[in-house]
């Protein structure tokens, strides 16, 4: 699964320490997910989709691999 979170995040001018404030967890799970390296629950996914304002469709991208 990719993400768009570095973009989304530039888009709104936040650090990943603002966005994991704003959701409540840590600013490294933030990078984890940025990098690809955790795929994020769907409670997560979609605290993340609302404070961008978007679908989570638009936020995380399934991948045919997935």
């Amino acid at each position: 699964m990719k993400n768009s979170l570095r973009v989304e995040r530039a888009i709104k001018n936040m650090t990943q320490a603002d966005l994991a404030d704003l959701i409540g967890v840590s600013r490294q799970t933030i990078n984890t997910i940025e990098s690809n390296k955790y795929v994020p629950s769907t409670i997560l996914a979609l605290k993340i989709a609302r404070v961008f304002g978007k679908p989570v469709e638009e936020v995380f991208i399934l991948e045919e691999e997935d």
